[in-house]
């Protein structure tokens, strides 16, 4: 582990935001959500958050000098070169490394951020040449944009575009290259410095709004954590690293549990009710919410969904893609939040009738078979 990495402050020992740390990890559960977006004011632990997530994940199988960090073990994780190699002779030298937070500076370029094609090379050497860039970089990592609001609208869209299809593809005059590029997307805004466009908030999948902390005793403990951090950073890493190794093992948990989770029928009708009572526009909502539910579940350490792991999760979801009446903005949310706990409730009760329905056929079966 890097000294960077080593001294940044635990994520354990973050005091309150315990949604904004919840909305993180469903991501990391399954990166497939499709990353968060962190709404606040400066100074409430968001960038410290992001920073201390490193930390948590364990190092990672890497092909060797791979720039995009290939999977050497699953060919559908590889780059064309590696690819090659491998169906070649089957097998491919490796390396473990940490886990990285790649940052997204403001005023990036496209051939910064996506990579480029070195078109005099190919006229002079004849052979393709690409040149990686940052999403080279995140391949299984994290990506990381502080101020997403300040970016340039086309260069948030180049990058959700990859964040969701997972591969990068750079076309230059007639000539492309594509690479894998799956990573973590985490986004952090003040929206007193600008907001995002609808259409790209939608593209973030969760959305979480934290605020500075009111409570006296929650403020005073801030304040002595960070002091105690600044006067022995090492020490006070140590003291805090036996919960972080916790939460990285809970997380790694959580994914072998993500796989054992089934969708059934009665989650479709659910999350479909619930996003036509929210009245979301377009269908992105549904997928999203099915899909965070279940890294709630994994990270409940349960290898099945309750009707309330949809409620839980709804907020992170529904709350950015509201068509938001500007002058009763409140009250609508708070009409919204009673509406779904209805719903909930309902599929909660007939759940539970529904074992003891099961219960019941059970027990006459075996005093069948007894008989």
């Amino acid at each position: 582990m890097n000294i960077k990495t080593y001294l940044n402050f635990p994520f354990s020992a973050i005091v309150g935001q315990e949604r904004m740390k919840l909305a993180i990890i469903l991501n990391v559960i399954d990166p497939t959500i499709g990353g968060v977006l962190i709404k606040g004011e400066k100074g409430t632990a968001k960038s410290t958050a992001v920073r201390a997530l490193a930390s948590l994940l364990p190092s990672m199988e890497v092909v060797s000098g791979c720039p995009f960090n290939c999977n050497p073990k699953n060919i559908l994780e590889m780059c064309d070169n590696c690819r090659e190699k491998f169906e070649i002779s089957g097998k491919l030298n490796s390396e473990k490394i940490n886990v990285r937070i790649v940052n997204v500076p403001l005023g990036i370029t496209e051939d910064r951020l996506l990579g480029t094609i070195n078109i005099e090379k190919i006229l002079k050497e004849g052979k393709k040449i690409f040149e990686p860039g940052l999403l080279a970089q995140a391949n299984r990592s994290i990506l990381y944009i502080d101020e997403v609001n300040l970016l340039e609208d086309h260069i948030v869209d180049e990058l959700l575009d990859v964040a969701a299809m997972g591969v990068n593809v750079v076309e230059r005059e007639g000539i492309s290259f594509s690479h894998p590029s799956k990573f973590i997307l985490i986004g952090t805004m003040n929206p007193e410095e600008g907001e995002l466009r609808p259409q790209l908030l939608d593209r973030f999948g969760l959305c979480v709004d934290v605020e500075t902390v009111k409570d006296l005793q929650v403020r005073k403990e801030i304040i002595k954590r960070r002091i105690y951090y600044e006067k022995d950073p090492k020490g006070f890493i140590r003291r805090w690293r036996r919960l972080d190794i916790k939460i990285g093992k809970k997380i790694l948990k959580a994914r072998r549990l993500l796989k054992k989770i089934s969708e059934k029928e009665w989650h479709f009708e659910l999350i479909s009710k619930m996003c036509v009572i929210a009245d979301v526009a377009g269908h992105r909502a549904d997928t999203i919410i099915l899909k965070a539910s279940k890294a709630f579940a994994a990270w409940n350490e349960r290898d099945y969904i309750l009707p309330n792991d949809f409620f839980e999760v709804s907020n992170f979801v529904f709350s950015h893609r509201l068509k938001k009446n500007p002058f009763d903005e409140e009250k609508s949310l708070m009409e919204l939040q009673e509406n779904l706990v209805k719903i909930v409730k309902e599929f909660e009760d007939r759940e539970h009738d529904n074992q003891i329905y099961l219960v019941q056929e059970k027990k006459k079966l075996l005093e069948t078979h007894q008989n």
